[in-house]
């Protein structure tokens, strides 16, 4: 028997420290958060295909199964494709003898024949292994445009979960839990007033966060609604 080809995570690719299941709400999405944790632990389907806009954690949740996969003494690796796909697909080459691949924003090698074929091999190599594969993007498999049928057809063979965006008071409460994490407190009146004053998006959002927690921080002043105004010129 041959022995497993060596492979090397590309340079650069590190997992979002804060980027963990009890870190991500799972309002609307709790049975999906339930399968990918047993992903981690290598139970469950072989195949998961996860799909939603930019601002719904898709990146968020496949790197929390990255982090879930260690303490359960799973090998694992998060691969960003948009990051990735000037160095070509044979940055996947020897990643079907980790237990777990998560392959992220797969919308980015939407007709690039190198990288659909690509892709469509490595689906075929992490099957043959019996490890598991996880795929996200920002629209359903049928929808991404592939140019590849077969591959369109390998990305819908396991389950296939919309991530469903927060409300606003899911937005607030994940506000509050990131807040925490950092160790401060918002009140729900500043959570409120901070996404009037943003897109609503949750990177801007945490962004606005972070300022705030560093003006705090130098301030050494709680973070409340006039020191908001006062931190963002408002």
């Amino acid at each position: 028997m041959s022995s497993p080809k060596p492979f090397q995570i590309p340079l650069g690719i590190t997992l979002r420290d804060d980027a963990r299941f009890e870190n991500f709400l799972s309002q609307g999405n709790e049975l999906l958060c339930n399968t990918l944790d047993q992903a981690a632990h290598g139970e469950g389907e072989q195949f998961l295909y996860i799909w939603g806009n930019h601002d719904s954690g898709c990146s968020h949740l496949l790197q929390a199964v990255c982090h879930a996969s260690d303490p359960a003494g799973r090998t694992a690796v998060y691969l960003p494709l948009d990051e990735l796909i000037d160095m070509g697909p044979g940055v996947l080459d020897g990643m079907e003898h980790l237990d777990l691949v998560c392959l992220d924003n797969i919308q980015t090698i939407v007709g690039n024949k190198l990288w659909e074929e690509g892709v469509f091999h490595f689906f075929n190599r992490i099957r043959a292994e019996n490890n598991r594969l996880l795929v996200a993007a920002d629209r359903a498999p049928r929808q991404l445009g592939l140019n590849l049928a077969d591959l369109a057809s390998r990305l819908s063979w396991g389950m296939v979960f919309q991530v469903h965006n927060l409300d606003d008071e899911g937005k607030v409460r994940v506000l509050q839990i990131r807040a925490q994490a950092r160790g401060f407190a918002i009140s729900d009146e500043v959570a409120r007033f901070l996404m009037h004053r943003s897109s609503r998006s949750m990177a801007d959002l945490f962004d606005l966060l972070d300022k705030l927690d560093s003006a705090s921080l130098s301030a050494k002043r709680k973070v409340t609604i006039p020191f908001v105004k006062q931190v963002l010129d408002l």
